[in-house]
């Protein structure tokens, strides 16, 4: 079973490889100050009534919020629900703007 994080870079690896979906979990207002693009924008509070509709149970997932709480809570609550291959961004897009692409704004 995969680890219910994973690093910047070892997302950023996957996304080359294409063999991921980067799922935003923050608010319109803080997807539209910086996002990464591709990014499937499913703010926390749609998670529960969106998921099923939207995600695949059989896809690489990689929630991602500005430092990593939100995507870990939203993380297991996916796993629960039978998406295990969810992980979450540790240190969400601030670690993604430091470590992989300072072009993403931080805030």
């Amino acid at each position: 079973m995969l680890s219910y994080e994973i690093s910047a870079a070892e997302a950023a690896q996957l996304m080359r490889e294409k063999g991921v979906r980067l799922v935003d979990v923050r608010e319109p207002w803080e997807f539209a100050a910086a996002h990464i693009e591709g990014s499937l924008h499913l703010p926390m509070g749609e998670v529960a009534t969106r998921a099923h509709k939207e995600l695949d149970m059989d896809e690489r997932l990689i929630v991602l919020c500005h430092a990593g709480v939100r995507s870990m809570n939203v993380t297991a609550w996916l796993r629960r629900q039978g998406f295990e291959k969810a992980q979450s961004l540790r240190g969400g897009i601030d670690a993604w703007s430091v470590e992989i692409d300072p072009r993403v704004p931080r805030y």
